[in-house]
């Protein structure tokens, strides 16, 4: 699927599309490394909801304020999730760049009302069946199993070689598949194609394979009887189907990749960085788990989230939205409103972002806690292996991933004594 690049302004609004002169187009690379100075001049010109472009310049709605991104992702029945309202198909090209993320699929993302409420039910009460400490001495292991391929070497690249790799292992080993299995490392490489922007992949096969082998696992598991993930969900009452099971699995494994291993790569950066934590998490004065909860804030690893659908026309934040308007939820930029922090200071302890989203449609409980079990146990490990890493070069040399919808980088190099195994 492709990952659309960076952010740039322009000034040309869609042909008959008055309510979106000045609009911005959300493609381009001048942003792209600094997306919170488009969010201000945004919410200077247009308050706290913005008329964009999407590519093709498709006009959208970017929400950038808190309280409208709260509004509307807790009254689904003004603003829904099934993306076949939107009054903009008519204009959509079958290659759409955004399709993967927009096209109607028969997963949990995009159902409505009860039949949201089953498969989002079967989820949850799959979640919750994992053990918390469980989970986390899994991770330690995986964790301990990938830094002991570098480890010896005094280098590393951590986006590559740990964050990247270590969310997915998990989520698999959670799903019934062995995290060091043949069958896990296709898996992996199949999802990052698929999730990532690689020209030189086809990432419509990769999906065809990620979708077969979803669909052996959920054969293999299927006489389990609940022992983990895929099981507990084959066995639910509420009767899912193969094909809705594996596309929930695959809506499941494809946050778990893509959000926990750039929240673990975003937080290791702010405390090899940030002098704050970079010299008081040794001390215990500050905790892996604030700079985590302050990654949320300020550089949450969903930045735009899109989206929504007016059911009806309706006014917000004063634009007037059309039935079917698309609205992309600009979940950094709410995070950052000032109206929330009149100060410009964001406090560590407060975990009152939006970056697991709201409503209904949030990430299902207890995948939050989960999340945060694993990004905190693949940095404690790290840091009690390897006390005095080190960033390789400087802070400022760090490159961001060049995505309107999602914040990462695209390498962390650290040294480090070498560690005899």
């Amino acid at each position: 699927m492709t990952d659309p690049a960076g952010l740039s302004a322009g000034q040309d609004p869609p042909p008959g599309c008055p309510a979106h002169a000045g609009a911005v187009r959300l493609a381009g690379l001048e942003y792209r490394q600094t997306p919170a100075q488009l969010y201000r001049s945004l919410r200077k010109d247009h308050g706290s909801i913005a008329p964009v472009l999407l590519d093709g310049d498709i006009p959208a709605w970017l929400v950038l304020g808190y309280s409208e991104v709260s509004y509307i992702t807790s009254h689904h029945e003004l603003f829904a999730r099934d993306s076949r309202r939107w009054n903009q198909w008519p204009n959509i090209p079958d290659d759409w760049p955004l399709m993967p993320f927009v096209g109607y699929q028969p997963s949990v993302m995009f159902t409505e009302g009860e039949e949201h409420q089953r498969r989002a039910g079967v989820i949850t009460d799959a979640l919750e069946a994992v053990d918390q400490f469980e989970l986390a001495q899994i991770c330690q292991d995986i964790a301990e199993g990938l830094i002991d391929t570098f480890a010896g070497s005094g280098q590393a690249e951590l986006v590559t070689m740990y964050a990247h790799a270590l969310p997915l292992r998990t989520a698999l080993h959670l799903c019934g598949l062995p995290s060091t299995s043949v069958e896990a490392d296709e898996l992996v490489r199949d999802l990052r194609i698929t999730l990532d922007t690689a020209p030189d992949e086809d990432q419509v096969t990769a999906y065809g394979r990620l979708a077969e082998r979803v669909d052996r696992l959920i054969k293999d598991q299927r006489d389990n009887h609940g022992l983990n993930l895929t099981s507990r969900m084959l066995a639910h009452p509420a009767g899912l189907t193969d094909e809705e099971i594996r596309a929930d699995l695959i809506a499941i494994l494809s946050a778990v990749q893509q959000q926990t291993s750039n929240w673990i790569s975003n937080g290791l950066r702010l405390l090899l960085t940030d002098d704050r934590f970079a010299l008081n998490v040794a001390g215990g004065r500050l905790s892996v788990g604030q700079a985590l909860n302050e990654v949320l804030w300020l550089d949450t690893p969903l930045q735009n989230f899109i989206g929504r659908w007016a059911v009806r026309d309706t006014q917000l934040g004063g634009q007037h939205i059309k039935a079917g308007d698309c609205l992309v939820l600009g979940l950094a930029a709410a995070n950052t409103d000032l109206s929330i922090w009149p100060e410009g200071y964001v406090g560590a302890e407060n975990s009152a972002h939006l970056s697991f989203g709201n409503g209904e449609h949030g990430c299902p409980y207890p995948a939050p806690l989960l999340a945060d079990v694993i990004a905190r146990t693949a940095i404690e490990t790290l840091l009690e292996r390897l006390p005095d890493m080190m960033l390789s070069g400087e802070p400022e040399e760090l490159v961001w991933r060049t995505s309107t919808w999602s914040r990462g980088l695209l390498a962390l190099p650290v040294d480090f004594t070498p560690v005899a195994q």
